[in-house]
């Protein structure tokens, strides 16, 4: 008699421990580059960040797919790493002013203003946002991920939310 091991459910931490790397690079890259491309405000940068964190959770994937959020701990690690990397461009050379906030491009003057107002808001801020919002996590997801307590995720969502809704009714 041969025992077979139970599916685990799609979705929960087993799911994941189950996967091999392949499906959840599939299922999460793209989703870890857009959120890096809006926090970051730089297409090129989230693109690098994503790949660099994609081949961090490659080399230990033993250890992250256990984790309970792997593609919070993937977006964690491209901030971490483009925040390493714009320091270490800062040092050598200051930025231009169109490299401290680059400007959102697109026909859509709604959008054009979200995105101006979303580039204004601290780093910090814009992470929880986009974790939250874009990425649809809890707010224990996001604490974990920015390595943060839930009360701190909470009051700079608050914060940048109070932020964002006063920029867009200025713009418009």
């Amino acid at each position: 008699m041969e025992l077979v091991a139970a599916e685990p459910l799609a979705g929960s931490a087993d799911a994941v421990a189950a996967e091999p790397f392949d499906a959840f690079y599939r299922a999460n890259s793209d989703r870890v580059y857009r959120a890096l491309a809006l926090t970051l405000g730089n297409p090129d940068l989230a693109r690098e960040a994503a790949d660099e964190a994609m081949a961090r959770a490659y080399a230990r994937w033993e250890r992250v797919r256990t984790m309970e959020n792997p593609a919070g701990w993937a977006y964690r690690v491209g901030l971490n790493w483009a925040t390493s990397w714009w320091r270490k461009l800062h040092r050598e050379r200051p930025p231009a002013d169109e490299e401290r906030h680059p400007s959102a491009r697109g026909p859509d003057p709604v959008a054009l203003a979200a995105r101006a107002t979303l580039d204004q808001l601290p780093l910090a801020q814009r992470a929880v946002v986009v974790c939250r919002v874009l990425l649809d996590m809890s707010t224990a997801e996001t604490a974990s991920a920015l390595g943060v307590a839930e009360g701190t995720v909470k009051s700079r969502l608050a914060r940048a939310l109070t932020a964002l809704r006063d920029g867009l009714t200025e713009e418009d």
